[in-house]
């Protein structure tokens, strides 16, 4: 199969560079200006599973050159609006977009956009950055991808897609519980970025301070009941471990988010944490802590924006 890689940052690089090195037909698309460093230096991977340097194929949106079987969507949200133009051309009647962004919002975007049953339901599970070499560095051991239809059906697409994505270096998981699991990882990313993000801090250290484990127990609530009205309720196992994740006395865990912010840079904080806001607003949820979380990110992404 053809996989087109759009995205070649922490997310797409490390996996897309993982396909390729395992002799799958990859191609990665990207801007110019990443291209001519990836000419240059090469996609190179510093993991705890082995570095990689890779020579990786290249397009650029105005030479895609027809449909790709598989479109692995792993920009970031707020880039997603360029990168559905940027894709377009690779995307045919039988093409599978499988999308690794935060939230949910993407998902309604790119059906519109492509079609619903374009779109297939993912989750990646990576720590990762790109450092100031643009090396994409691994920062812990996991690192998954999860895929499947969203109506939990085993499609003959989906084997096809599964038989690429497995064996190639990392964790590849085909599931009837695609949808749960995104809305699992939601309710993850929004507790854990609100979390540090508000109090600056990692989870042990906002756990070490007076008030502070029940302050993230209490933004976990918010977050569950609003996924709870509006979309797939998570399980009972996941939310036990989700807050003794988020709770655990010492664990320095931070969210990607407060990594951006914390470094200047843009954040997610719309799709991870205004359209949950937004979502349970509309459904007549009162959720003090989300729009306080809203509220504060937005000053920092107005400062940002020189607002």
């Amino acid at each position: 199969m053809r996989v087109l890689v759009v995205g070649a940052g922490a997310t797409g690089g490390y996996f897309g560079g993982r396909l390729a090195q395992a002799g799958r037909d990859v191609t990665f698309l990207v801007r110019p200006g990443r291209a001519a460093a990836l000419r240059a230096d090469g996609l190179r991977i510093v993991s705890p599973h082995g570095a990689a340097t890779l020579a990786p194929r290249l397009v650029t949106a105005d030479a895609i050159d027809g449909p790709y079987d598989v479109v692995l969507l792993a920009v970031k949200a707020y880039g997603l609006a360029g990168a559905m133009a940027d894709l377009a051309p690779a995307v045919g009647p039988e093409t599978m977009i499988l999308p690794l962004l935060n939230g949910m919002r993407h998902m309604d975007l790119l059906s519109a956009r492509f079609g619903s049953a374009t779109v297939l339901g993912g989750v990646c599970k990576i720590a990762g950055t790109v450092d100031a070499e643009g090396r994409i560095v691994q920062l812990a051991g996991f690192h998954e991808l999860a895929y499947g239809e969203r109506d939990g059906t085993l499609s003959a697409r989906t084997d096809r897609l599964d038989s690429v994505l497995r064996g190639a270096g990392f964790d590849a998981r085909l599931t009837p519980e695609i949808e749960r699991e995104m809305w699992e990882k939601w309710v993850m990313l929004a507790a854990l970025g609100g979390i540090t993000c508000l109090m600056r801090g990692s989870t042990g250290e906002v756990v070490a301070a007076p008030g502070g484990a029940d302050f993230a127990g209490r933004f976990l609530d918010e977050v569950v009941a609003v996924v709870g009205a509006v979309g797939t309720a998570p399980g009972a196992a996941f939310l036990a471990t989700t807050r003794a994740f988020l709770t655990e006395p010492g664990a320095g865990r931070t969210s990607s988010m407060y990594r951006d912010l914390q470094q200047g840079a843009p954040i997610e904080a719309d799709q991870i944490i205004g359209d949950l806001l937004a979502r349970g607003r509309a459904a007549g949820l009162d959720t003090p802590l989300l729009a306080l979380a809203a509220t504060h990110l937005a000053v920092y992404q107005q400062r940002l924006a020189g607002g």
